[in-house]
């Protein structure tokens, strides 16, 4: 009977620490994403430096942060932020970013002048020489606090108003489909999709990475919610390329790759490119 009743107990545990990642807000997901041998996430090396470098990028479901990070320093982005349903993975990615942030200012030399006197020695070679204001930007880059932000946001149901102003020319959404699916069903997806083709400029990015509709069966237990939305999904992930490109009005599509060498175990997903 004891033994029962600790049996119930554990499950019950078990069933509350599921809840708690009811959206896919794993506090350590990093840890398992990426195998221990790797040194970076093995998606930064399917992405092109085009569709990033100089660019303003949105990272959807950005967790603690980390892969946003690692994109802006890798592709020098002229702006990326990051979003996320939980807040205190947004307070955690602001830590990390700050963290880096530090690290990349000890590890630059500082010059021999000071501030002032460097700007203004600065100032008068660009006028001197006749070097553009845009290559003066170049030998002051910008540091990763002017560069990354984040910010906590439901992309489904409270999606923001956003001003015409506001308009990306990438958006990575890595995996993310699967928790929008089961925590909204069908009809949140669609919303998904709407909500990143409005923000994307013409000849925008959607580098997207879909969960396959195996993984789903792991995870339709964490909610009442999640198990109705699952036994209603119609649209099964191998139909996202035909939504995104007839429904939505994506021009194109790219493989990115069908595998990921160095993904542990269950996160070796291909990615795909779709152009606005």
């Amino acid at each position: 009977m004891a033994n029962e009743v600790k049996a119930g107990e554990g499950k019950k545990r078990k069933r509350k620490d599921k809840e708690v990642a009811i959206f896919g807000n794993y506090r350590h997901y990093y840890g398992y994403r990426v195998c221990k041998d790797m040194k970076a996430d093995p998606r930064l090396m399917v992405l092109k430096k085009e569709w990033l470098e100089d660019k303003d990028c949105l990272d959807i479901g950005c967790n603690q942060g980390l892969i946003t990070i690692e994109i802006a320093k890798t592709f020098h982005c002229q702006s990326i932020l990051g979003v996320d349903i939980d807040a205190s993975l947004v307070e955690s990615a602001y830590w990390n970013l700050k963290k880096n942030d530090k690290l990349e200012s000890a590890g630059s030399p500082s010059p021999d002048v000071s501030e002032p006197e460097h700007l203004e020695r600065t100032q008068d070679l660009e006028h001197r020489d006749g070097v553009s204001s845009e290559e003066g930007k170049r030998n002051h880059p910008k540091s990763l606090l002017d560069i990354v932000s984040f910010q906590k946001q439901n992309f489904v149901e409270h999606f923001r108003k956003h001003s015409d102003d506001e308009k990306y020319d990438a958006v990575t959404c890595f995996s993310v489909t699967k928790w929008i699916h089961l925590n909204w069903g069908d009809e949140g997806l669609i919303t998904l999709f709407r909500n990143i083709w409005r923000l994307l400029r013409p000849g925008g990015i959607l580098v997207l990475e879909p969960q396959p509709w195996k993984s789903y069966k792991s995870n339709y237990l964490v909610s009442e919610t999640a198990t109705l939305n699952y036994h209603n999904i119609v649209f099964h992930p191998c139909w996202f390329q035909e939504i995104l490109l007839d429904k939505i009005g994506f021009r194109t599509v790219e493989s990115c790759t069908s595998s990921l060498p160095g993904s542990a175990a269950g996160f070796n997903r291909p990615l795909f490119a779709f152009r606005k």
